[in-house]
Formats: structure tokens, sequence, C-alpha cells
């Protein structure tokens, strides 16, 4: 974490067994600074989603805790399909965590038109879903996540079904947003061009049960773009992140 900001959300010890004896996660320990961008990477199945289901309070540690040492942060989370309703135009499937917490129509019309206008989607409002394309849905589904304003953005590998060129420019389109509102991001993935691409940090996780086994700097400036895709460090980080996931998962160094 960086020693400048302070925790945001802090998981200590956090163990995880399922009601069919699966142990997803041990002892797993993580303190993420307010603002940062930090990513869990690791194979299928070793607890990256649990993790940030636990952080969202939609699954409970059976052991360890979760801490908010400033109180409470509001959340937004987004999964890895879109989930959008198909019979509901996309400005109606932005509003809708508004409309559920009974805020005013006219506010909630206004905060899900904003959204939109974040993630590029301003001219779309008033389509149906399936008149989007697989990126386009994503990027409803995060305006949907943005429209409370949350302080915290959990993602859980949102463009993984996504062809590579979308992908790219997703993950771009996401740097830019982190950097214009300013909120803290976990991110989960399963790729490492990903995770060094966006990430401060990325937090390498071994195979289930899922503990930390490294948690890596990438410290190359922001904004972030083609150039440094293609450059000597980005391969560079991305070497010391295989290997490092190489060791986690017991493969060869």
């Amino acid at each position: 974490m960086n020693a400048l900001a302070p925790a945001i959300v802090s998981l200590h010890d956090v163990g995880k067994t399922f009601d069919n004896g699966t142990l997803a996660l041990d002892r797993f320990s993580l303190d993420v600074g307010d603002g940062e961008f930090v990513s869990l990477l690791g194979p299928s199945g070793c607890g990256k989603s649990t993790a940030l289901r636990i952080v969202a309070g939609l699954s409970a540690p059976s052991a360890g805790a979760v801490a908010w040492p400033a109180g409470a942060a509001k959340l937004g989370f987004v999964f890895q399909e879109p989930t959008l309703m198909p019979w509901a135009k996309v400005e109606a499937n932005v509003r809708l965590p508004l409309r559920l917490a009974h805020v005013d129509e006219t506010k909630a019309r206004a905060a899900a038109l904003k959204a939109l206008d974040h993630v590029g989607l301003g001219d779309f409002a008033q389509h149906y879903p399936r008149e989007l394309s697989g990126g386009m849905k994503m990027r409803a589904s995060i305006a949907r996540a943005l429209v409370t304003e949350p302080e915290l953005l959990l993602m859980d590998e949102p463009f993984a079904a996504l062809d590579e060129i979308t992908r790219f420019k997703l993950n771009n389109d996401l740097l830019m947003l982190w950097q214009a509102l300013r909120r803290t991001v976990i991110f989960v993935t399963h790729s490492v061009f990903e995770s060094v691409y966006l990430s401060q940090r990325i937090v390498v996780m071994t195979p289930r049960p899922g503990r930390v086994f490294a948690d890596i700097a990438i410290p190359a400036p922001y904004p972030r773009d083609e150039r440094f895709r293609t450059s000597a460090d980005f391969a560079g980080y991305c070497r010391t992140v295989s290997e490092a996931l190489a060791r986690a998962t017991g493969g060869a160094s």
C-alpha cells in the first residue's frame, strides 16, 4: 500500500470455508489505500472473487475480519457479466440502484445521464441492451456502479469475455475514469498484462486456498497509453509478475 495513503479497507487474516467444506481463502491479509488501483491476480479458483465479495459484504468471512479505518465506504460492484435488464432502456438500467434507494426520480435521471457520459454512452441512454455491443454493455454496467458515486469500486474480471481490441480500449477508458473521479479500485483479473497495465499494485495469490504470495508495485507513471504497453518497462514488469505467479502456482521461476 502507498505509505502516504490511509487505508480505505483492510482484510486481516481472512478465511473462507464454504458449506461444502471447500477452503477458498486462508489467512488472507490486504490493506488498500484510499485512491489506489490494486489488482488481485491469480489462477481460476484461487479465491479472488471470493475476497472481492467479502469486501462487498456479499459473503461473510469464516475467520478474520474486514476493517474500514475511516468508516464504511460507499461501494460500487461491477460483475463479470453486465447483467442488464433486457426490457429496460440503458438509462433505466443505470438508474436502478438509485430507484432502489428511493432517490427522487428527477435527480436519479440526471445522475444516470451523468454516469453514462462518464463512460461514453451519453448518446445511448434510450437504447435497449440488445442494441449495444459487448463492450458497450460493460460500459453501461460500469455506469450503473458509478451512479451512486462510490468511494470504492470493486471489479470482478469485467473485461474477461471481450475481444482483445475492445479490452484494450476499455482498459484505457477505465484508467481515464479512475484518474478523473479519483475512486479506489480493486480489480480482479487472471491476466498478467492487464494487471500490469492498469495497476499501481498487484497482489499475486496462491492457488486455493488463496493467500497473498506477493505484493508487487508497478511504479510506472500515469497516464498510461500504448507507448507504455509496448515499452521495455512494461515487458519487464510483466516478466516480474509472471515469475511471481509461476512461483505462487508451483511452476518454474
